[in-house]
Parts: structure tokens; C-alpha cells; sequence
């Protein structure tokens, strides 16, 4: 048991992503085995997984090679058949370097994520029943210290009006967590008596948020 801290939390993107290799193949097991004939990555490389399983697409795994041709997709327990159908998880994977920092983050703060439900109320019960469907979409809003002459600023405002996908990983005591979608940075800074200038970044998630 531990217990973590924020401080001392870098938060990254990156749009860096190489070229794409075919996934021909992929296990249902924990965690699944993926085949790409002679991907060329290395046991922690960091890639971008393009799936035909829903419950995988559109996220970000580390990488453990097993041969010249299979890696197993760390984070990624696909042994579920129902969630996970034998021989349709096929797909893409694309690896990922290039990690820029936010600049000068002063607060972060999460939503979604969490659990939906749909309510069910049988006509023989006096109770109503929850039933779980899924999960609600996550986002996480970034407070940063305005500075418009931050090279790493400029970039951001550029992907956030040309509404391009990166990648986004937290790094902090209690480990590395990482996740896909739209990063988007206002313009107007906000402005109040005794503190310093500050625009938000809000970042939305396509895929599933992985944790190691």
C-alpha cells in the first residue's frame, strides 16, 4: 500500500508517431500478444493501438517484446470474448517519442470516466435496479500560468485550432498513466488581483486511459 502525491507531476503530449505497422494478429489473453512482423520495437516502447476491439482502440500500451514478430500489449487484458472478439482485434500500431511538457501547470482537475448507468424499474418490484453500460467520456482541465512567449504554448495553440490528436502521458510517484484525444488551450487569460495570469487546457479522451 502507498499513498501518492501530485507534486513534482509532469504532464506531456506528443505528436511524434511512427510509422504505421499492421497488427495481423492478436491473443485473447492477459496481457494480449500482438504480431507485427519485425515491428522493431523494444520491451517499454510506448505506442499508439488502433483496434478493431472498441474497449482498445484509439489508446496508448507499452510495449513487451516477446520475439522478432509478437510483443505482448502491456495494460491490456483481452481475455473477455465478449468484450473482445477472437480473431477482430486487428489493427494498427504506431510508436510514440517526442514528449513535450505543459508548460507552468498550477491546478489540474478530472471529469467522467466514471461509471453509467441505465434504470431499470421491473413492474413486479418496488425497487429500481442500476444497470451498468459503460462509461462516461473523460476529460481533464489543465490551469496553466499564461506566457504567450512559450515556444511549447505556441504549440499547443496551434493543435488545439487545428483540432489534432495527440497523445498525452501523466508522470508522477505513483507511476505513469497515459491517454489519446484533443488537447484544447484558450486564448484569453484570466485575469484576478493577487494572482498570476492563467488560461485553462482541457484535454478529452478517445480511447481508454492506461496506468503502469
Amino acid at each position: 500500500m502507498a499513498y501518492n502525491f501530485p507534486e513534482g507531476s509532469k504532464f506531456q503530449f506528443s505528436t511524434t508517431f511512427a510509422a504505421v505497422k499492421n497488427v495481423t494478429a492478436i491473443s485473447n489473453a492477459n496481457p494480449a500478444v500482438a504480431t507485427s512482423v519485425a515491428h522493431g520495437y523494444t520491451t517499454s516502447d510506448e505506442f499508439l493501438f488502433t483496434s478493431g476491439w472498441e474497449d482498445a482502440t484509439n489508446s496508448v500500451f507499452r510495449a513487451n517484446v516477446l520475439t522478432a514478430d509478437t510483443f505482448g500489449v502491456l495494460g491490456l487484458n483481452s481475455s473477455n470474448t465478449v468484450y473482445f472478439g477472437t480473431g477482430t482485434g486487428t489493427g494498427t500500431v504506431q510508436k510514440i517519442s517526442g514528449w513535450t511538457d505543459v508548460p507552468q501547470v498550477l491546478s489540474i482537475s478530472n471529469s467522467g470516466g466514471d461509471a453509467r448507468f441505465t434504470t431499470v424499474q421491473p413492474l413486479a418490484s418496488r425497487n429500481a435496479i442500476q444497470i451498468p453500460t459503460g462509461f462516461n467520456a473523460a476529460s481533464t482541465t489543465l490551469t496553466l500560468a499564461h506566457d504567450p512567449a512559450l515556444v511549447a504554448y505556441q504549440t499547443m495553440l496551434d493543435l488545439s485550432r487545428s483540432f489534432t490528436k495527440v497523445a498525452f502521458r501523466v508522470v508522477g510517484a505513483a507511476g505513469t498513466s497515459y491517454g489519446y484525444g484533443y488537447l484544447s488551450v484558450s486564448e484569453v487569460p484570466q485575469k484576478q488581483s493577487g494572482q498570476v495570469d492563467q488560461v485553462t487546457c482541457a484535454i478529452s479522451m478517445i480511447g481508454r486511459t492506461i496506468s503502469y
